[in-house]
């Protein structure tokens, strides 16, 4: 996808640079070496943004770039990537943004035998634990591979069963039933010529089983009343196959699921505090992803309005908060694939995408991964509703319009209902909401939640706030302070004084439009430019 003066906008105001941006002013010249390193750095932090021609101070602005960039010679230095560069025409100068790809998984790269990474404003080597995670990426799956010393008897006749029955209702296969045992497993590759698999055991091992071949492979449930430290008011440790302790999960969190409500006119309707589906999905995800090499169990701590699924060793190589639901990359795929033909998960390995639709739909706030680092995944999930009224509106626009909003859709609501800048992936998803009146432009790439909706929420001020001043109005604000300036004249940075929501852009925008209407006119260049009325 192109990177647009929006986009660039919105970079920079951005706090600060993080692992995607990386901005230098680089006005007239740039060490070609110091370039490939730059790209090097980015490319092992997953691929970003290298921007030519902004200060690289806050607040930032375009300063312009006359770098030409030589991507022959840069390729040439740096293996794996192609890096591609595109030119702004910003009102204030030519700026170069150099898109940067990820590194290849399991690859980390190097320039001139140095793996670098980015630490502030220096670059400097990979540590060895950064490296090793990094050739880790492509470690062969563990859960396909054969536990040692048990047999067919340490896994749990019930839960194939129950495994069997699954199957043959997702697939429709009526030929299952005929099967062995044995052979099942075989077919769901679970089992390898009699030998089992670490995914067997995951799934249908005994508890004795697992606590001689893979005692690891347990959850641990708790329930907590408040969050004084000390023993949990409930405790109970599921060693065993998953298809024996699946549903006995989901009935230990459900015996203390509050249930809330909301009222649409006349109905007022319950909505549980946890939502089933959101909770089931945490726990297979926790199951599927975790890593079973490392000797800790997966934790599932209930409280009265949230519930924690903790589990052993960081997203797989690849993921992050940020793609967590569009990338599928199931760390354990034997079991992941099983999930599947059993139909407990819809693609292999990923129903992240479903617990933040469940949670969004419901006007709960998004998944939280506070707690999240190298050695372990913590999800948390809030329950308390945030927004009666939204989800009333939600409901009411669904009963109008049959529109039914997607994941995407409302990560853009959420994003614009919270101040948040919505992602590049997800704008083509802008036009749809505004067309069913739940979304407005206000401004340069700027949206906000609609009139309409507002009002359902009773708060028209709360629009009439951010809607802002109408693009006439604007206009009228600084040819006010241009006249008022008299002989002396305005410059830029007063400008940007009348009008502070505005981007530099968006104020040169306007001031274009009335030099074309012949109301003001720019003399003098550089910082001694000032504005006049003709």
């Amino acid at each position: 996808m192109a990177v647009t003066l929006s986009d660039l906008d919105s970079w920079l105001l951005a706090p600060q640079e993080d692992e995607r941006l990386e901005f230098k002013e680089a006005k007239g010249s740039f060490n070609s070496e110091k370039l490939a390193q730059y790209c090097v750095a980015i490319a092992n932090e997953g691929g970003g943004y290298l921007i030519f021609g902004v200060s690289d101070k806050l607040p930032r602005r375009v300063v312009g770039t006359s770098v030409i960039p030589d991507l022959h010679r840069l390729h040439e230095r740096i293996a794996h990537i192609t890096v591609r560069a595109e030119e702004l025409a910003h009102p204030d100068g030519r700026v170069l943004v150099f898109v940067i790809p990820s590194r290849p998984l399991g690859v980390p790269l190097q320039f001139e035998g140095k793996y670098l990474r980015r630490d502030g404003e220096s670059l400097v080597p990979m540590r060895p634990d950064e490296l090793q995670r990094i050739f880790a990426e492509t470690t062969p799956d563990y859960s396909a591979e054969v536990c040692t010393g048990a047999t067919l008897a340490d896994l749990e006749p019930a839960a194939i069963e129950e495994f069997r029955r699954r199957w043959i209702a997702r697939s429709g296969n009526a030929a299952l039933a005929a099967l062995s045992a044995e052979r099942l497993l075989e077919d769901a590759e679970l089992v390898d010529q009699g030998r089992v698999t670490y995914a067997a055991l995951v799934l249908f091992g005994s508890r004795r089983a697992l606590g001689r071949h893979l005692a690891q492979a347990e959850v641990v449930f708790e329930y907590r009343s408040s969050e004084a430290p000390g023993p949990a008011q409930e405790r109970v440790e599921l060693r065993e196959g998953l298809f024996s302790s699946y549903d006995t999960l989901w009935e230990l969190v459900n015996k203390r699921n509050d249930q809330q409500s909301f009222q649409d006119g006349l109905f007022v309707l319950p909505l549980p505090t946890f939502n089933e589906r959101a909770v089931r999905e945490a726990i297979l995800n926790a199951v599927a992803h975790r890593d079973y090499r490392l000797g800790g169990s997966i934790f599932v701590r209930q409280f009265a309005r949230r519930l924690e699924v903790v589990s052993p060793g960081g997203f797989p190589a690849g993921i992050t908060v940020e793609n967590i639901t569009q990338r599928q990359l199931p760390r354990n795929r034997r079991i992941a694939e099983a999930l599947s033909k059993a139909g407990l998960v819809e693609r292999a390995g990923q129903g992240m995408d479903l617990i933040w639709l469940t949670c969004l739909s419901e006007s709960k706030p998004r998944p939280d991964f506070t707690g999240t680092d190298d050695f372990q995944v913590a999800l948390t999930l809030n329950g308390e509703i945030q927004d009666e009224r939204f989800l009333r509106f939600l409901e009411r626009v669904r009963r109008e319009t049959s529109f039914s909003p997607s994941l995407s859709d409302l990560l853009v609501l959420d994003s614009i209902n919270h101040g948040r800048r919505v992602a590049t992936e997800l704008r083509p998803h802008l036009k749809p909401l505004q067309e069913h009146g739940i979304i407005e432009a206000a401004g340069h790439g700027k949206w906000i939640l609609s009139a309409r909706l507002y009002g359902f929420l009773g708060q028209a001020g709360t629009y009439t706030r951010k809607k802002g001043l109408d693009h006439e109005t604007k206009k009228a604000l600084l040819l006010k302070h241009i006249t008022d300036s008299g002989t002396t004249g305005a410059p830029m940075q007063e400008l940007g004084q009348v009008l502070p929501e505005l981007s530099r852009f968006q104020i040169n925008h306007l001031l274009s439009e009335l030099r074309s209407e012949g109301k003001v006119k720019l003399v003098g260049g550089g910082r001694m430019s000032r504005w006049f009325t003709e």
